[in-house]
């Protein structure tokens, strides 16, 4: 093999896959604004030039990107009870923002096969459990918001996978004095909550879409009992 890099030989092809797949761990690690068609280039070991034999431009990436991403969300079967297609969703959707913060903005600005599909899914278990539409609209605008700013609000603290905050306990612990004299209900609230060895804020997400999914329980009963008074 005289006269042949080694490097070339030895390096995996490129592929469009494989350049999504690469562009994905590039915002995973620093971020969508980490991302550009030179750095990505150099990751997959090639010329910025030559990437544009396997996508259009950066907006083809991205999409492509926001299709890997949400292929890793779950679908609920036909079958599954609405409400607990809804906290499937919920939960698998903010498990996989976790993973890939950057998407949160990322999926809300782009529309592509693998989002359309996986809205279309729960959309029809909605209305196989009887919503109307309107309430359809209700139900994923008010879960949909409040994943993904849960999401964005556990990208933004310093907490560890499980969503525990003692990485900052100290932090916490050294403000404490001057937080009981000006603002004595963070003091409280930190000393009886944040710094118990129990607390985790990832927990809070439980409570909260118990709420939201019992809200629009009852919010569609009392559709569906206007609908029949109204025969």
């Amino acid at each position: 093999m005289t006269g042949v890099n080694s490097a070339a030989v030895s390096r995996k092809p490129v592929t469009r896959e494989r350049a999504l797949q690469v562009a994905v761990g590039l915002a995973d690690e620093g971020g969508i604004e980490a991302l550009s068609m030179r750095k990505l280039a150099g990751e997959l070991g090639i010329e910025a030039m030559s990437l544009y034999y396997h996508v259009k431009n950066k907006n083809e990436i991205l999409d492509g990107m926001v299709e890997i991403v949400v292929s890793e969300m779950a679908v609920a079967s036909a079958d599954t009870d609405w409400k607990s297609a809804l906290r499937e969703r919920a939960y698998s959707e903010r498990d996989v923002l976790i993973r890939h913060p950057w998407a949160i903005s990322e999926m809300d600005a782009r529309t592509t096969q693998a989002t359309l599909r996986y809205h279309d899914a729960i959309i029809g278990n909605l209305r196989a459990a009887g919503f109307s539409m309107p309430m359809v609209g209700h139900a994923l605008s008010v879960v949909d918001s409040y994943v993904h700013g849960f999401a964005l609000q556990e990208a933004s603290l310093p907490l560890d996978p499980t969503g525990d905050i003692s990485a900052v306990t100290e932090e916490i612990m050294a403000q404490q004095e001057m937080m009981a004299g000006t603002f004595p209900h963070l003091a409280e609230m930190g000393s009886t909550l944040i710094l118990q060895p129990e607390y985790a804020y990832g927990n809070e997400f439980d409570f909260g879409i118990g709420l939201i999914l019992d809200g629009i329980e009852l919010a569609h009963a009392a559709e569906v009992a206007t609908a029949q008074t109204d025969r």
